[in-house]
């Protein structure tokens, strides 16, 4: 009796363990949490120190890096303008640029231990959190999601692992919950990377705030998107759509699919524009996987990892200079992924044992990568072949 009572209770708690659902905010979060873990910080070092490759040369390319420049100066914006391919450009490339230089500041602070580099990431962060107040013009919402992405990075490692004093961090979460979230936690209708981008930065945010309403909004709306975003042949004859969007035929939804009408699994919604504006996407996709793999959850056992393992094979194929086929983007394609392979093949291949030749290759020849000076940075250097 016994026995089948502990049965039954075992039973039970798998079963609630099953139902928990894998995209909810955790009960209590995971610092450093924000795409790189504390364990992964520490491979990294450790590896770095050991002077091992990839990661010694990785680091050496960071440091080399106008990111890491110790004299750098912060340039903070009261209103960053941001108008369609950044015309106007008041304070854009300067935000994005500094966001990710306090990120850099913070990884060579942790691998090095050298103070200098902490204050140096606290004085970009102060800069910014003393002076925005808004984004404005259209690509307001996406500039928000790119500079957004960055901060809470950076802002995880030094609040969570540097015993100096950061005393304006308070001032710098308001500044992500006054100014940041309410500009990305509503999403957009703009082409998918619009909105992955900022779902990553809104989940990113929320981690550092430990905000889990807008946790669980922002994973809400990121499943939504990915599942638009990288047709699987189980999807059915035509992909997913976001409800919001009204694609509610055919021929609106191969016109959002840039003319698209043949549908493989692997193609994302912008194969057909150009690669660069797929490997946002993709980055976005693999870097909340990554996230929320850290805060207890595993998307990457969900559709969201098996819609960025062939998102990332179909891409890496052509990367690699397959021929293209009549019936895809009408024989034509514009290539450039960016250095967006690295967090996802890890996951993937070496944690998960899924076969990834091209995405393999592709991550092999682009190492060690750098920066595409927008939201990605240094991803040889925290997540190649990391097992943490």
């Amino acid at each position: 009796m016994r026995r089948t009572a502990l049965l039954a209770a075992a039973a039970a708690l798998v079963a609630g363990v099953l139902a928990w659902p894998a995209d909810a905010a955790p009960t209590t979060f995971a610092h450093p949490g924000v795409t790189v873990s504390k364990g992964q910080l520490d491979f990294t070092r450790s590896k770095v120190n050991a002077g091992a490759q990839p990661w010694k040369g990785a680091f050496d390319r960071m440091m080399a890096s106008k990111y890491a420049d110790l004299n750098r100066t912060p340039k903070p914006r009261a209103v960053v303008e941001c108008g369609s391919y950044s015309n106007p450009n008041y304070g854009c490339t300067d935000e994005r640029e500094d966001a990710i230089a306090a990120y850099t500041q913070a990884l060579a602070w942790y691998i090095t231990r050298d103070e200098r580099h902490a204050k140096k990431a606290i004085e970009l962060m102060d800069a910014w959190s003393a002076t925005i107040r808004d984004h404005t013009n259209s690509n307001a919402p996406l500039q928000t999601g790119w500079a957004g992405s960055s901060w809470p990075k950076a802002a995880e490692i030094i609040k969570h692992t540097y015993t100096g004093n950061w005393a304006n961090s308070g001032r710098f979460a308001t500044m992500l919950r006054n100014v940041y979230l309410p500009e990305i936690i509503n999403g957009s209708n703009s082409n998918g990377n619009w909105e992955l981008s900022m779902m990553e930065a809104a989940v990113g945010i929320s981690v550092f705030l430990e905000d889990k309403a807008s946790y669980d909004k922002a994973m809400g709306k990121f499943r939504t998107r990915t599942a638009a975003y990288v047709y699987l042949s189980s999807d059915g004859d035509l992909p997913k759509t976001v409800p919001s969007q009204n694609l509610n035929t055919r021929e609106k939804i191969v016109n959002y699919w840039q003319g698209q009408s043949t549908f493989v699994t692997g193609l994302t919604q912008e194969t057909c524009r150009d690669f660069t504006h797929t490997g946002y996407g993709i980055s976005a996709i693999s870097h909340v996987a990554e996230t929320s793999r850290i805060q207890g959850q595993d998307l990457y056992g969900t559709d969201v990892g098996e819609r960025l393992r062939h998102a990332l094979g179909f891409q890496a194929k052509y990367e690699l200079g397959e021929g293209v086929p009549s019936w895809l983007c009408r024989g034509s394609l514009k290539l450039g992924l960016g250095p967006v392979t690295e967090v996802g093949h890890n996951a993937l291949a070496n944690r998960l044992g899924h076969a990834m030749t091209n995405t393999e290759t592709l991550n092999t020849r682009n190492r060690p990568s750098g920066s595409n000076n927008l939201f990605v940075a240094w991803e040889t250097l925290t997540h190649a072949d990391n097992p943490s």
